[in-house]
């Protein structure tokens, strides 16, 4: 019950500071569209809040047998404090399976649908919304369509880049390959390619070596960065084949190999959070009330949500292997969860 409960609140929470937020943002949207695009984002937003409602759920469960003396009770008659909590983290690890279950299987499928409702509906830019076909994210803006195998938002860097110009009659006038871009706002400068030429003049198209050239878009990296986070619009079969697509092809493929990791490692956080809660809520069981339980929890969550954030984006600028970004908080978290309970004296 406090599980559910807490997860009803959580996700409320977060749907009503974003939605404060947004229609801030964008004004005279229909009422139907935000409930179409919140209704998209709740299996995203559930995902991430389990790890929070499980901490909760243990804490005030425990507290709770605390205060009616029900601890000391099963402690008399020879119950361990791991016994005691055995039937609590065995729900937290089927929780666990339905949370890989959730990321790998219902998250991506309703991403594409959350991001086709902002871009078409809310932000009304069309041209922004991407689709992964082929390992390449796909791009259309006014007569110039583009793909890119691989976009480093934060650094803003493309590789793997081809465009495509047409006419008003959408006849394939010119094509633009480079290896490599920088994305400087309007004036992405592309490094190491080729422009081919498609005219009626001539049977055969002309193509042009060049090592730099620079060329002028509609759209800024930055707005391009937002709308391509490929990994949350992919299953994890499909990003483990992305990723050796573009190893393949000499790509960086970092950033998508952390978000690899990640995707199963913070499957296991309702448990290191249940984990991490056991110790403190046991041991305050007879101090404070409902509120101090509450700001324990709270603790715990910014305590290791904290950690988890700040190894993961190591690992996307390539300061930590990306297992290690991953997997680090999970280990060192559960590590010192082993330690506390330990050291509970009952």
């Amino acid at each position: 019950m406090y599980f559910l409960g807490g997860l009803i609140v959580f996700v409320t929470i977060y749907i009503a500071i974003d939605a404060l937020g947004m229609m801030v943002e964008y004004k005279s949207i229909n009422m139907s569209v935000w409930l179409a695009y919140y209704g998209y984002s709740i299996p995203d937003i559930v995902y991430r809040m389990v790890p929070v409602a499980s901490v909760l759920g243990v804490v005030f469960t425990l507290t709770a047998l605390g205060k009616a003396n029900e601890l000391v009770a099963m402690y008399s008659i020879g119950m361990s404090l791991v016994r005691i909590c055995v039937p609590m983290l065995v729900l937290v690890c089927l929780l666990c399976g339905f949370e890989l279950l959730i990321g790998d299987r219902v998250s991506p499928n309703f991403a594409k649908q959350k991001n086709f409702v902002f871009y078409h509906e809310i932000k009304k830019n069309p041209s922004l919304y991407s689709m992964v076909n082929n390992e390449r994210i796909w791009y259309r803006s006014h007569d110039t369509i583009f793909n890119i195998k691989t976009l480093n938002e934060k650094a803003k860097k493309a590789q793997g880049l081809t465009l495509y110009y047409f006419n008003e009659n959408w006849d394939l006038i010119q094509m633009i390959t480079a290896k490599e871009v920088d994305l400087l706002g309007s004036n992405w400068l592309l490094h190491e390619g080729s422009v081919t030429l498609f005219t009626e003049d001539s049977s055969f198209p002309l193509t042009s070596q060049f090592k730099q050239k620079t060329v002028v878009m509609g759209e800024d990296s930055k707005d391009i960065g937002a709308s391509a986070n490929t990994s949350e619009m992919l299953s994890l079969d499909e990003l483990s084949h992305f990723i050796k697509k573009n190893k393949e092809a000499g790509l960086d493929t970092v950033r998508y190999e952390v978000d690899y990791q990640s995707k199963y490692s913070y499957s296991l956080a309702a448990l290191v959070m249940a984990l991490l809660g056991i110790p403190f809520s046991v041991g305050r069981a007879r101090s404070g009330g409902a509120m101090m339980s509450l700001g324990l929890c709270l603790a715990l969550i910014f305590s290791f949500w904290i950690f988890y954030t700040s190894s993961i984006t190591l690992g996307n600028y390539g300061h930590l292997p990306p297992f290690i970004a991953a997997w680090a908080p999970i280990v060192v978290m559960s590590a010192l969860a082993y330690l506390f309970i330990r050291r509970v004296r009952l």
